[in-house]
């Protein structure tokens, strides 16, 4: 069997974490996903970015208050490259058993 290519969006240990969160939520605040990830601010808006522009999450700013206020939520592309990306992990570890 061969290897297939594994999704380079997905393959970035961040991206991959904040898209393993969402897949588990409906959706979560940005200072949540932070927390949880234990990420710089700027490193992951410039991965929140990333999954934006590949359409695999949805991005919504808006004010609780005075403060902003930045909610992500998992897309149902987003969805499916995660579940082949996690079937095609699945398929490496097969082959080598």
């Amino acid at each position: 069997m061969k290897y297939k290519e594994l999704d380079p969006v997905l393959h970035s240990q961040l991206r991959l974490a904040v898209v393993s969160l969402l897949a588990g939520v409906e959706f979560a605040e940005f200072t949540f996903i932070q927390e949880q990830t234990g990420a710089t601010a700027g490193n992951l808006s410039v991965q929140i970015t990333r999954l934006k522009d590949a359409g695999y999450i949805e991005v919504v700013k808006k004010f609780r208050g005075n403060y902003p206020q930045t909610i992500c939520k998992l897309t149902p592309l987003g969805r499916q490259k995660f579940e082949e990306y996690v079937k095609t992990i699945k398929d490496y570890l097969n082959i080598q058993q």
